[in-house]
């Protein structure tokens, strides 16, 4: 089965909405509220499917923000402390030692939290992707069912005038009987 998308599915769909049905020297009007209505859920369907991988995909980036901004607190923080305890020169030493360590430990721990979030950023995006893919054939399955029920229904009713006109046309080839013809006749038999 050929895989369509869902676009194209609902532009054809319109398009034999737009379209008169002619049968013979008829022409067959269809009420196509419901399907119109059916084609506005399958719009609306893959939009909220794009948000929600965009609010993933914003979500990462928070993420991301939000550990580059402790991480900075952190460094400011150590900085801070170390530049309020420094008085003596051993102390200095003693002091910057122990800041280049906590500053060691701190990009370590960023690099790390940075990573994590990265990790897990893509796993989102992964996981979002999938379930768009997925919404995404869902309703491109969908949308094939409408159409295949909307096609049975066209042929159902183009059978059913087909019906008629044979009807009336072999109601109109019939010969009258002469009951039917002289109306005075049957009257007059009463």
């Amino acid at each position: 089965m050929t895989e369509l998308r869902i676009s194209s599915l609902i532009d054809a769909a319109d398009e034999l909405l737009d379209n008169k049905f002619h049968v013979g020297s008829y022409c067959l009007f269809m009420n196509t509220d419901d399907i119109q209505d059916i084609l506005s859920k399958i719009r609306a369907i893959l939009p909220e499917e794009i948000k929600t991988a965009e609010n993933i995909l914003k979500r990462r980036d928070d993420i991301y923000q939000e550990a580059q901004s402790k991480a900075n607190r952190i460094i400011n923080e150590a900085q801070n402390t170390a530049a309020n305890i420094l008085s003596e020169s051993e102390l200095i030493r003693a002091v910057r030692e122990k800041a280049a360590k906590i500053q060691e430990q701190v990009k370590e721990s960023c690099e790390d939290m940075k990573n994590k979030a990265e990790e897990e950023s893509d796993t989102i995006r992964r996981t979002a992707y999938k379930e768009a893919m997925q919404t995404r054939e869902g309703a491109q399955a969908y949308a094939e069912e409408v159409l295949t029920n909307l096609e049975r229904n066209i042929d159902q009713i183009h059978r059913i005038v087909r019906n008629g006109q044979d009807f009336l046309a072999q109601q109109k080839n019939r010969p009258q009987r002469q009951s039917e013809s002289s109306p005075e006749k049957t009257y007059a038999g009463q």
